[in-house]
Parts: C-alpha cells; sequence; structure tokens
C-alpha cells in the first residue's frame, strides 16, 4: 500500500464560519473538493492529460464525516488517497487535519465515475489510469 498524499493546504478565514462560531460545512467540501482535484495530478494522472486522451471524471457522491470543529485561524491540511478501483469507477479518501496539532477535523469519502467526453457517457477506466492508480492506492482503514 502506498502513503496518502498532501494534496492541499489553506487557513479557516472569519468568513467561513456559522453563526455557531465555527466552519461551515460549505467550507468543508469546498476544501474537499479542491484537494480532490490536486490528488489526480499528485499521483500522475492530471486532469489534462485525461482530457487529452477523451475521458474525464465526474463526481457521482461525496460523504463527509464531521469529526471535530474548526474555527477562524486554524490551519488545514488535507491528506489523500485512492483506496478503491472499480470497473468504471474509483473511490478516494481525504482526511482534513488541524496543520499545528494534527488533530483529525473531517473526512470525505468520494466517488468519481470515468466519463467519456465525446460520447457523454460513463466509460471503463482506461488501463494506464488504473495501472498508475493501482501504484498508489492506500489502505482504507489508516489516517495519516
Amino acid at each position: 500500500m502506498a502513503d496518502w498524499k498532501e494534496t492541499y493546504r489553506s487557513v479557516v478565514f472569519p468568513w467561513h464560519c456559522d453563526h455557531y462560531g465555527h466552519m461551515n460545512a460549505r467550507w468543508y467540501l469546498h476544501h474537499f473538493d479542491d484537494a480532490g482535484f490536486h490528488l489526480w495530478t499528485v499521483v500522475g494522472c492530471s486532469h489534462a492529460e485525461m482530457r487529452d486522451r477523451g475521458v474525464e471524471t465526474v463526481v457521482a457522491q461525496n460523504t463527509i464525516n464531521y469529526v471535530k470543529e474548526m474555527t477562524a485561524g486554524e490551519l488545514l491540511v488535507i491528506h489523500s488517497g485512492f483506496r478503491r478501483l472499480g470497473n468504471k469507477s474509483v473511490t478516494h479518501s481525504h482526511r482534513m487535519l488541524n496543520a499545528d496539532t494534527g488533530v483529525l477535523h473531517a473526512t470525505l469519502d468520494s466517488v468519481e465515475v470515468f466519463f467519456d467526453s465525446k460520447a457523454r457517457s460513463s466509460t471503463v477506466m482506461p488501463d494506464w489510469v488504473r495501472r498508475r492508480l493501482e501504484a498508489v492506492l492506500v489502505e482504507p482503514t489508516t489516517v495519516p
């Protein structure tokens, strides 16, 4: 199994927080979504290359687990990894940690489906993508 990859860093700004004083749910997804885009490039399957080869991915499902609130001024880091390869889809997982303390604040599991840009329909994962992703699969139960 491969190591989790750092895919994103940010700070929780006051405008990310709701009337309870913690980061609002919409911002957790914002940070996780950005990390998801970076994950592909980090593992050697950039969106640009996939587009050039006529295949893209689309998000089919996101599942967020909110573990501990984040508040304004906290630094966050996200570690990510691919954990399951299907025939037409992949599952990748993300862990949002406080960058100073290493405390886990949230997780996201995301399912993406391969999409043929010309036919406008789902398609089988290309072999060249599968080979690259097989080499970087992470253990799903570990947290970086």
